[in-house]
C-alpha cells in the first residue's frame, strides 16, 4: 500500500492576504486558485518552491466557530515545519521581509531551527535538517 498526505488545510481570515503573505514573504508558489460557486468559496493551494509533497490549502473561515482557530490551529504549538536547503539564506530573507521570529536560530543534533509566526500567528519551524536525519534519509529513498 502507498499513501500520502496531499494537502493540509490552514484556516485563514482572507484568501488574498494569505496568498500575498505566502507567495511574497515566504516565496511559496500559488498552485491553484479556483472559485467554487456551489459553496461560494475558493480552492487555494500553495506550496514551497520545489516541493514535491504536501501542499497547503488556504481555507477561509466560513463559520463563526472556525474564526477562533485562525492563527491558533495547534493551540500555541509549532504547527508546520518548513525544511530548507539553506537555512541562513531563508532566515535572513525572512527577517528582511519582516517575518517575526519568536525563537532564534539554534543548532540541534538534527540540524538548525528557528521558530517564526505566519501572518495570523501560527507557529512554524524553519529547519535545515542534517542529511542523516531519519526523515531526510527516508525521503531520499524515493
Amino acid at each position: 500500500m502507498k499513501q500520502s498526505i496531499v494537502h493540509i488545510a490552514l484556516v485563514v481570515d482572507d484568501y488574498d492576504e494569505a496568498i500575498e503573505f505566502y507567495t511574497r514573504k515566504l516565496k511559496f508558489e500559488l498552485i491553484e486558485d479556483t472559485y467554487q460557486p456551489e459553496q461560494d468559496k475558493r480552492w487555494v493551494v500553495v506550496a514551497p518552491p520545489g516541493a514535491k509533497g504536501t501542499s497547503i490549502l488556504l481555507a477561509r473561515a466560513s463559520k463563526q466557530e472556525q474564526e477562533k482557530f485562525v492563527g491558533n490551529q495547534a493551540g500555541g504549538r509549532v504547527f508546520l515545519f518548513l525544511n530548507t536547503d539553506d537555512f541562513w539564506r531563508d532566515y535572513n530573507r525572512m527577517i528582511e521581509e519582516g517575518i517575526e521570529f519568536v525563537r532564534p536560530p539554534k543548532e540541534a543534533d538534527y540540524g538548525i531551527v528557528a521558530v517564526f509566526k505566519d501572518l495570523y500567528g501560527n507557529l512554524w519551524d524553519l529547519l535545515e535538517l542534517n542529511e542523516d536525519t531519519p526523515i531526510i534519509k527516508h525521503l531520499s529513498s524515493f
